[in-house]
């Protein structure tokens, strides 16, 4: 009778691709508006949070929520973000120079309006905003951004899921292929 040795099946739950680090949204929370719609997809899709602010914020209770007050030194929210996202992560900002720091990192960056951050377009998006900076403090009359209405949350929502979606499908192809 030749018995297996324990040992060498490996346990049901173990997964047959190697273990890949997982995607993490990193948000600016301070003033961003969709918190509540990241909170919904990061859970639908198994994904920690962290949720950075200047000082405390109030988070769900939730294991796979992190809260990190970051301190009230000038831009220490968006310092502690740019340190830590990258290559398959997601950041959540309208902070034109904090997305093109993440996006230089590999991260990918999307407005809560739902607008993604893209290598292209980024130093476009940050020259533009330098100078309307420039206009206000010269006194130029310039509008603001426009008010969030109900059509952005929605545009966010699925940009959101599109970049979860296309985040998983890159880190599956690289195991689909080493398996053939």
């Amino acid at each position: 009778m030749h018995r297996k040795h324990p040992l060498r099946s490996p346990p049901k739950s173990q997964p047959m691709t190697p273990f890949l680090n997982p995607t993490r949204i990193y948000v600016d929370a301070d003033a961003c508006p969709v918190k509540d719609e990241i909170y919904r997809v990061a859970a639908r899709h198994g994904l920690p949070v962290s949720v950075v602010a200047g000082n405390f914020i109030r988070v769900p209770q939730d294991p796979m929520i992190e809260r990190v007050a970051a301190g009230s030194g000038m831009d220490a929210a968006d310092d502690w973000i740019a340190e830590r996202a990258g290559k398959g992560d997601i950041v959540v900002t309208s902070d034109i120079p904090l997305a093109s720091r993440c996006v230089k990192a590999g991260a990918e960056v999307i407005a809560p309006n739902g607008k993604p951050f893209t290598e292209q377009a980024i130093g476009m998006t940050l020259a533009v905003r330098n100078l309307m900076t420039d206009l206000r403090s010269s006194g130029e009359v310039t509008g603001g951004p426009k008010s969030f209405a109900p059509r952005d949350r929605s545009a966010f929502l699925s940009a959101l899921d599109q970049t979860i979606r296309r985040i998983q499908r890159q880190r599956a192809e690289p195991s689909a292929q080493k398996q053939s």
